[in-house]
């Protein structure tokens, strides 16, 4: 509310900035006719000022009127100029400031201002809206960028304390609105391959460190976008949705398999300080979260059949194989504390 009131501020700097022009131009005019018709006005420029200002706020100095018209039409133009300026921002002001809900863009960009490393989501369609449920479980900070968003899901991702931006992500403005520059990770699930990329490399040149997580429904050419340029480049299957979430966090998410009816993928966590994992073992890690650990690594050496009693530690690279629940679960745990 605090950034909102802010922006608030910014708009009504402009009726200021006018009603600053007219009395400032209004001194120096007032001055100089004054100077011209060798009417009194004091000795500087900022006495003719200081009373244009009281002229505007119908408060003259002296009780009596110049001698000449063109002065004297101050006395009458400049209490209308003045007051409409004021009269009008402050009006438009408070219209603003008790109608937050009419000014739903302004308000989003408001809160999506206050995120730092968070998540921005482009596209809210069905896979958009699941991977937003995702990051929402995964206590990840994440704003959406709609062109066309449907009111359902729009209502729906806000009541989750999402910020959602209407407006065209292939535009820098909107990007910038959605707060790329201090994002962490973008995420781009529109149906179209070609604006995915536009606006992946636009996010790139705000943000060089920002990690992008691309739809893309041809196999072959997500492979060749992550050899090249290193998006995290995957195919938009209804399963996919756990996968982007924790693509985006971070975690190295390999595209499922299918085994017996099951998608299965191998992901690649590190763990942090803030994790609730260490300390755990491996066999309590297996049965917690249902997924096989398959690779632990240390100090440059790789232990790929760990033996269960061994207890994780901080910096220790943990491979894991499971279903994205599962691996969405464990994400979650490795950010908890």
């Amino acid at each position: 509310m605090w950034r909102d009131t802010l922006l608030l501020v910014r708009e009504f700097i402009r009726p200021l900035t006018y009603f600053a022009l007219a009395v400032f131009g209004g001194g120096l005019l007032y001055f100089w006719l004054a100077s011209y018709y060798n009417e009194a006005v004091g000795n500087s420029l900022v006495e003719a000022t200081y009373q244009v200002l009281g002229l505007t706020f119908l408060q003259p100095l002296g009780d009596n009127l110049p001698q000449h018209l063109p002065l004297q039409l101050f006395y009458f133009i400049m209490p209308i100029i003045g007051i409409s300026i004021l009269a009008q921002g402050l009006t438009d002001f408070g219209l603003l400031f008790f109608n937050r809900r009419e000014r739903s863009k302004e308000w989003e960009m408001a809160v999506a201002s206050t995120f730092q490393n968070h998540i921005v989501l482009v596209g809210l369609g069905h896979l958009g809206y699941r991977v937003a449920q995702k990051l929402y479980e995964l206590d990840r900070d994440v704003a959406v960028i709609e062109l066309n968003p449907d009111q359902d899901l729009i209502a729906e991702t806000q009541s989750m304390g999402i910020p959602v931006l209407k407006d065209d992500a292939r535009r820098e403005v909107a990007l910038e609105a959605a707060g790329v520059v201090k994002a962490q990770s973008i995420i781009l699930c529109t149906q179209n391959d070609s604006m995915n990329l536009q606006i992946a490399f636009k996010a790139r040149r705000l943000n060089p460190d920002i990690r992008v997580v691309v739809r893309i429904f041809d196999d072959d050419f997500a492979q060749s976008l992550q050899d090249q340029f290193g998006f995290r480049a995957m195919s938009a299957t209804g399963m996919a949705a756990p996968t982007f979430a924790a693509a985006a966090a971070d975690v190295d998410v390999t595209r499922p398999i299918t085994v017996e009816g099951e998608p299965l993928s191998l992901a690649r966590l590190r763990l942090t300080e803030n994790s609730d994992l260490l300390d755990c073992s491996v066999a309590e890690i297996e049965q917690t979260y249902e997924v096989s650990v398959v690779l632990l690594r240390e100090d440059g050496r790789s232990d790929f059949h760990p033996a269960g009693d061994r207890r994780l530690k901080l910096g220790q690279v943990v491979g894991v194989l499971g279903g994205p629940e599962q691996i969405s679960r464990l994400v979650d745990a490795n950010n908890e504390r």
